[in-house]
């Protein structure tokens, strides 16, 4: 490529670009090898998305042949995300409109990782769809779990943090790194208690723990998730289920962690055995335990400090990849909740 060099990229190199009208012009010749509909997107979708990004740079196709022209930080950046986009195909990865907004995100917040890097690291394969780290936030948290016997994936909604969790349990599980995956969430939930739903036990529990077999959905094969369930290979149940034993090569994920106390906190990371990996996962701002309850995912970072082969990742609204909106709602509530408490200190300093 001509727009800026790279060790990694020589192939793709061309002729330097030229100053023009526009500022400066670089001419990107793509390899022979990579389908330009696969680069551009059906439709040219990808393309819109590559000139949405960047309104000031005028992009035109020809043959396998991109110009890319504008100012000259803009047409800079461009490049450097069209030589990113090849490397995702060449990697055999999809792209689409959000892949490249996720792009020039990385690449705007000048991040220590490449995009190519995030999108193309595989978790698992399942099902015709590949599992995937969607920022870099969700790649740093998934090397972490590679990397902790205990990993803390705290973070808002949609960030992806169970669901990327029971990925790299299923795939310890498919790679023999563990027997069994355990799943488990406290059953406290915006206010309702099991005693005042319908149904036996077993039905008051259900709701709770669905989001964990929605997950296991996507990853398993539908049809032999009872079967794993029947041989103990798969478990999900209450957290409550988990005190007195010892879990050992055991792959663990506590969900909703934010609505335990520092007791069953404490009782929950105890439990790890021999041969055993724990994911803790949980929003801080979404505590539903009553009133002056404190939760033990608000401490446990204090408790835990100094103490190795423990990894604290924290995911950000940048880490969403729900709909756009979601990051947009969980910003304004942080904006929200800074004004209201300056408010508030605000009155106690007046009542002094």
């Amino acid at each position: 490529m001509t727009s800026l060099p790279r060790e990694s990229s020589p192939h793709r190199a061309a002729p330097g670009g030229r100053a023009g009208e526009h500022g400066v012009e670089h001419r990107i010749v793509i390899p022979d090898h990579v389908p330009m509909v696969a680069l551009l997107g059906s439709g040219d979708t990808v393309l819109r998305a590559v000139e949405q990004g960047f309104p000031s740079v005028d992009v035109h196709v020809r043959g396998n042949e991109i110009a890319v022209a504008g100012p000259a930080g803009d047409v800079a950046l461009a490049s450097r995300l069209l030589d990113e986009l090849v490397d995702v195909v060449e990697a055999g990865t999809q792209l689409t409109a959000d892949v490249v907004a996720r792009s020039i995100g990385m690449l705007t917040a000048a991040t220590a990782s490449r995009p190519a890097e995030v999108l193309t690291l595989n978790i698992l394969s399942s099902r015709g769809r590949t599992i995937r780290p969607k920022t870099v936030g969700q790649k740093r948290y998934v090397e972490a779990i590679d990397a902790s016997t205990i990993t803390f994936g705290i973070g808002p909604a949609g960030t992806g943090k169970t669901y990327l969790a029971m990925a790299k349990a299923v795939q310890a599980l498919q790679t023999k790194q563990v027997n069994r995956i355990i799943l488990t969430r406290p059953a406290v939930e915006a206010g309702e208690r099991l005693g005042f739903l319908p149904g036996n036990l077993a039905e008051k529990i259900d709701p709770y723990l669905r989001p964990l077999y929605d997950a296991l959905h996507d990853m398993i094969d539908p049809d032999s998730i009872p079967k794993l369930v029947e041989a103990g290979t798969i478990e999900v149940a209450p957290l409550a289920f988990m005190r007195g034993r010892s879990l050992n090569d055991s792959f663990v994920i506590l969900d909703e962690a934010q609505n335990t106390t520092s007791e069953q906190m404490k009782m929950f990371l105890t439990r790890l055995g021999f041969g055993s990996r724990m994911v803790i996962t949980g929003d801080a701002t979404q505590v539903d335990l009553p009133g002056g309850t404190a939760s033990g995912l608000r401490v446990i970072e204090d408790v835990l400090t100094g103490v190795d082969d423990v990894e604290f990742c924290r995911l950000t609204s940048s880490d969403v990849v729900r709909h756009r909106l979601v990051s947009d709602i969980i910003d304004a509530y942080e904006r929200w909740d800074v004004v209201g408490r300056s408010r508030s200190d605000e009155g106690r300093g007046g009542r002094r």
